[in-house]
C-alpha cells in the first residue's frame, strides 16, 4: 500500500483520473472497477473531458461497479446505474453492453450475486478498481463486520450509512436498507486498487484504514493486504496520518510518479 498526498481535492481527483487514463491507454480492453458517490463526480468529469479533448478511448473498456441498491431499477434517478450513465457512460464512447452493475431488482438476488461474480471472472478479473471510503471505513457496501474474504452478496446497510445517503432521496424513508455489493475478497482480487478520499470528514477513518490494524470493523483496512494499492488523499483527508512526511517524499522522489508531478 502507498499513500499519495496532494494539496487539494482538485489535484487529488486529477491524479486519480490520470492514473485511470494511463492504464486505459496501456491496455485498451481494460477491465475497470468503478465507484459512485460525490467524491467520484469530479474524476468522471475529468475523464469525460479527456475523452472529448484528448481522444481518450473507452470503446474497448469493460466496467464493473461495486454496488447497487436492492429494489431500484436503472431508470430510478437514485440508482447507481442512473448515476453512472449521467456522470460518465453517456459522456464517453463506451459500449453500453460493456458496462455492468448488479441488478437490484433481480427476482433471485442470491443468483444475481453469483452471476455478477461469474461475469467478473469471465472478463479476466478487474485490472484497476477505483474505490471511495465510507465514514465507517466501508469499501463498496462492505459494512462493519464484513468478512475479509467475502464475495458479491446482499448486505444490510447500517443506520450510519442510511443517514449519510438519505440526502440523495426525496425522503429518508425512500432510502433502501439493502444493497448488492462486491465483497472485500472480490475487491482484493483486483490487480490494482486506487482509493480516493478527500475532505476533513474522512481524516479519522483514513488513519484507521491505512495505519491502524486490519479489522473487519473497517473493511478498507483489508487493502493493507493488497500487493498494489494506491491511496490518493488531499491534505485535509491526510490530517490524521502519522507518516505524512514519508508519503510526501514518495510522490516527490519516486520515479513512478515523475510523469504526474
Amino acid at each position: 500500500m502507498e499513500a499519495i498526498i496532494r494539496p487539494d481535492k482538485e489535484s487529488a481527483c486529477l491524479l486519480t483520473a490520470k492514473l485511470i487514463a494511463k492504464a486505459l491507454r496501456a491496455k485498451p480492453d481494460l477491465v475497470l472497477g468503478l465507484a459512485t458517490g460525490s467524491t467520484m463526480e469530479r474524476v468522471y468529469e475529468i475523464l469525460a473531458m479527456m475523452h472529448r479533448d484528448e481522444g481518450l478511448d473507452f470503446s474497448g473498456c469493460r466496467t464493473f461497479n461495486l454496488d447497487e441498491y436492492v429494489g431500484l431499477s436503472g431508470k430510478d434517478e437514485t440508482s447507481y446505474r442512473f448515476y453512472m450513465n449521467r456522470h460518465l457512460f453517456n459522456r464517453i464512447n463506451i459500449k453500453p453492453g460493456n458496462t455492468h452493475l448488479p441488478d437490484g431488482t433481480a427476482a433471485d438476488l442470491e443468483a444475481e450475486c453469483a452471476r455478477y461474480e461469474e461475469k467478473i471472472a469471465k472478463s479476466g478479473g478487474i485490472d484497476l478498481q477505483l474505490l471511495g471510503i465510507g465514514q465507517d471505513g466501508h469499501i463498496g457496501f462492505n459494512e462493519p463486520l464484513s468478512a475479509l474474504r467475502s464475495r458479491t452478496r446482499v448486505k444490510p446497510l447500517t443506520p450510519e450509512t442510511v443517514r449519510q445517503n438519505a440526502r440523495y432521496f426525496k425522503t429518508p424513508e425512500d432510502m433502501p436498507r439493502r444493497a448488492i455489493t462486491m465483497g472485500v475478497g472480490t475487491i482484493l482480487d483486483s490487480k490494482r486498487c486506487v482509493m480516493l478520499a478527500t475532505g476533513e470528514s474522512k481524516a479519522a477513518v483514513i488513519a484507521r484504514a491505512l495505519e491502524g490494524p486490519i479489522t473487519a470493523m473497517v473493511s478498507a483496512s483489508a487493502l493493507q493486504l493488497h500487493p498494489r494499492c494506491t491511496i490518493i488523499l488531499d491534505e485535509k483527508a491526510s490530517a490524521g496520518l502519522e507518516m505524512t512526511e514519508y508519503y510526501r517524499w514518495i510522490f516527490d522522489n519516486e520515479p513512478e510518479w515523475r510523469e504526474f508531478r
